[in-house]
């Protein structure tokens, strides 16, 4: 049989299994108390997943399968490496990092989002990155403040 229809390991094969990097914001590694523990969580997650997957005895399928987890354990350990936890704010006499803020949208919705860091952010579970437009323009408002964000004004009604 002609070595052009043996299956063969090489780095071209291993090659193929890399996955890129995820991608690593540019802004401070601003999260909460809970955002960290999010963030050890994921990496014992993400560690159980590689564990099982090198336990597959096809080399090529081990690769395939390892791949994923660590690419993100590579992503989790660097997040954790740069976390910066920030303590919850002490006051509720303006908007911060940590803060639940609910504010009323000209459309007549309103809204309750707690600002957090970019990695724990769930806007679906009521959470946004300090980053988000809404987010960012709130930061440092108080109640009864208004902002506008794209063509939406946004009246602060409660800060806790």
């Amino acid at each position: 049989m002609s070595v052009a229809f043996t299956k063969e390991e090489s780095s071209e094969t291993a090659a193929e299994t890399l996955l890129p990097d995820r991608p690593i914001s540019p802004h401070p590694n601003l999260v909460t108390e809970q955002g960290l523990k999010l963030l050890e969580a994921q990496v014992v997650v993400a560690q159980k997943a590689h564990e099982v997957a090198m336990t597959i005895d096809d080399v090529n399928e081990r690769r395939r399968q390892a791949a994923g987890p660590l690419r993100d354990l590579r992503y989790l350990a660097e997040r954790l490496r740069t976390a910066h936890v920030v303590a919850h704010p002490a006051s509720a006499d303006t908007v911060a990092f940590g803060s639940t803020v609910t504010f009323a949208r000209d459309d007549g919705r309103v809204q309750t989002y707690r600002i957090v860091g970019e990695d724990e952010a769930d806007p679906k579970a009521g959470s946004i990155s300090f980053v988000s437009p809404v987010a960012s323009r709130l930061l440092g408002k108080a109640v009864g403040d208004l902002v506008t964000v794209g063509d939406q004004e946004l009246e602060i009604t409660e800060i806790g």
